[in-house]
């Protein structure tokens, strides 16, 4: 379970979208969902997101939270030498929602398709 305590903990500040565009860069690439929404790539790249175009609301015990994620992919081939498939990264995009429970900072991460 992925926990975002400096998120809640920023909730009611103007830092919130700062601390939880960072929070979400922490992350390991397993814990998002983007092997599921790539579209141009065959394989996600462990390199760095950028999230940007936060937009949060508090739904009873929850922050529910809309945040678009770039991230980079490749087109896997099989690394031989005479293997045609370039290894270039391959820029990619998707967008989340994320329910942030206002008690114990828990949070899920949906895609929005």
């Amino acid at each position: 379970m992925i926990c975002l305590e400096g998120s809640l903990a920023a909730w009611t500040t103007a830092n919130f979208c700062d601390v939880l565009k960072e929070e979400l860069k922490q992350l390991s690439i397993d814990q998002l969902p983007l092997q599921k929404t790539i579209s141009q790539g065959s394989y996600v790249l462990d390199e760095p997101i950028s999230v940007l175009n936060v937009n949060a609301e508090e739904e009873g015990e929850t922050i529910r939270v809309r945040a678009g994620i770039f991230f980079q992919t490749v087109i896997a081939g099989c690394n031989c030498a005479d293997d045609p498939t370039p290894v270039e990264k391959i820029n990619e995009y998707c967008e989340i929602l994320l329910y942030i429970d206002k008690k114990t900072a828990s949070t899920s991460i949906g895609l929005i398709s």
